[in-house]
């Protein structure tokens, strides 16, 4: 399995790859552009966390990338909903956003909490 800065960088050229099928109709340009703005920043964040100088700048670039993935998931569904691409076009890639989310989720609460605590506490310490 790749790991976490590949799968961004597989994911955001799944992204472009869908911003092109979109980008001939006016409110899909607009949607696929507001996707490409989150689903770049995933990649890049995580990038830069992988290079970070402390455990705070760490879970700092991971918090970001966290956020951008959920972001991602809301472009998706508007896209979805307004029926630009078909629901079963999309499912791999949702798919794919909620998989980087829950990673990302992982990493920031092993890196917050240590691991023994992540599993105890679950998703919702991140905002704590």
């Amino acid at each position: 399995m790749p790991d976490i800065a590949e799968r961004t960088v597989a994911y955001l050229l799944r992204l472009i790859a869908l911003y092109r099928a979109l980008e001939s109709e006016g409110a899909g340009r607009i949607l696929g552009r507001q996707l490409l703005r989150p689903g770049t920043s995933i990649g890049a964040n995580v990038h830069e966390a992988q290079g970070g100088q402390s455990r705070p700048d760490l879970i700092a670039k991971m918090s970001i990338a966290y956020k951008e993935a959920g972001e991602s998931a809301y472009w998706l569904r508007l896209i979805t909903e307004a029926k630009l691409i078909t629901r079963a076009a999309l499912r791999e890639l949702v798919d794919e956003t909620e998989q980087l989310t829950k990673i990302l989720s992982s990493i920031l609460l092993s890196s917050k909490y240590g691991k023994k605590e992540s599993r105890v506490n679950g998703p919702s310490t991140l905002n704590s």
